[in-house]
């Protein structure tokens, strides 16, 4: 390699090493992606929900499911207690909600935390939504407050990340129990912002329902914001610690998927560069080394199909050595191969029908086709053939072959 390329490889080299040192120093961007998954600690991931859930219940109480909702509860008898689901969006099916309010109606709470609800469930509650005017509150601030005296009566919690949240426009008041209200948090001192119904309970057959439209209360970014936890705290006072908790974990919008090991690769910062790295790598092989001469390849020549041959020694094989029988025996059966594969007929039965079939489609006569049989089954029947037997074989069956229709089949 000349002095020129070591140039050309050694500036290669420093613009990658500058690019990597760029890359590993530039601030990381804030993912605010609503997954509201456990194992995420993103602002609305609920890593935070889930650690202190598990000290403040009973771990062994505490249950993932990875499977929908009507697989789980296949066998209801088996699960007792509460099914938490926690997500930006939870819709059920027909099947998959009449089984959920079946088991709830067994005396288990169903609690969802969602900003969208399905309009089924909502329908069986007597139930409506409605989004909160924005009218006054520019900054997108909502205050949250719980209803229940014994929790906090006057303390009121803030959120600032929301473009928009929802309340129940409808709620059935007889059967119905207010958990939560949430208002504009306007900064107009005289406006007296209107108290919206976000969280409610509502007993249904033995068991009760939980509807929140306020999911980002479990989230790490509301969790963490000033107190909020309380708040967080006021809503789980209303599921029964001495029963399980099965959390959901398939209505997620950051669940676990199956990746491939090169998104593994691209998910870790490291990996993500030493994949990079060895491409680039690569790529500069290429270029440089594609410059050298390759030496010539030899051409052999392919293999010549020598069946035809080896078919023919074997017959003058059995001819020479007086294997008459074995020779007239295959000669037969590849006639009958003939006849299914070009005229397709059946010879598992040799009668006058199929004697009749073969005559037309072979444009011979029947007589002829006649003859051929008789000769056939002659041979069939004979132990024992001699020279000329075969070589008559052989020269009747060809001449029967020999008509020109037979030939165009072929």
């Amino acid at each position: 390699m000349d002095s020129k390329g070591k140039i050309y490889i050694m500036l290669t080299a420093l613009v990658v090493v500058l690019i990597i040192v760029l890359e590993y120093n530039k601030p990381q961007e804030l993912n605010w992606f609503p997954s509201y998954a456990k194992y995420h600690k993103i602002p609305f991931g609920s890593y935070v929900f889930h650690e202190q859930l598990e000290r403040a219940f009973t771990e062994d109480n505490i249950i993932d499911l990875e499977r929908p909702p009507f697989e789980v509860l296949g066998n209801a008898d088996e699960i007792n207690g509460t099914y938490f689901f926690l997500n930006g969006e939870v819709q059920f099916d027909k099947s998959e909600l009449d089984r959920l309010l079946e088991w709830t109606a067994k005396g288990n709470t169903l609690a969802i935390a969602s900003s969208s609800i399905s309009e089924k469930l909502l329908d069986t509650l007597s139930l409506e939504t409605s989004i909160i005017s924005n009218f006054n509150n520019f900054d997108n601030i909502f205050n949250l407050k719980l209803k229940n005296n014994s929790l906090e009566n006057e303390k009121t919690h803030s959120f600032k990340k929301a473009n928009f949240l929802k309340y129940f426009s409808t709620i059935d008041s007889t059967n119905t129990k207010v958990v939560a209200t949430i208002s504009n948090a306007s900064k107009n001192d005289s406006i007296q912002e209107k108290q919206h119904i976000n969280v409610i309970k509502q007993s249904f057959g033995k068991g009760e329902i939980i509807l929140n439209l306020f999911p980002q209360a479990y989230t790490n970014y509301f969790i963490l914001e000033d107190n909020n936890k309380d708040y967080t705290a006021g809503l789980l006072s209303y599921l029964n610690p001495e029963q399980p908790i099965y959390f959901d974990t398939y209505y997620k919008s950051g669940k676990k998927i199956a990746m491939s090991p090169l998104n593994v690769f691209l998910k870790t910062k490291a990996l993500r560069w030493a994949y990079y790295i060895m491409l680039i790598g690569a790529l500069f092989y290429i270029i440089f080394d594609g410059k050298r001469k390759q030496r010539a390849i030899a051409i052999i020549d392919p293999l010549k199909n020598q069946t035809l041959d080896f078919t023919r020694t074997i017959a003058n094989m059995y001819y020479e050595s007086g294997k008459h029988n074995d020779i007239a025996q295959h000669k037969i059966q590849h006639f009958l191969e003939y006849i299914r594969t070009h005229l397709n007929l059946n010879t598992n039965t040799i009668d006058d029908t199929f004697l009749r079939n073969l005559s037309s489609r072979s444009n011979n006569t029947i007589e002829d086709t006649k003859t051929l049989f008789t000769t056939i089954k002659a041979v069939s029947n004979n132990t024992k053939i001699t020279k000329e037997a075969l070589e008559k074989l052989n020269a009747s069956i060809e001449t029967y072959k020999s008509n020109n229709i037979w030939k165009t089949k072929i």
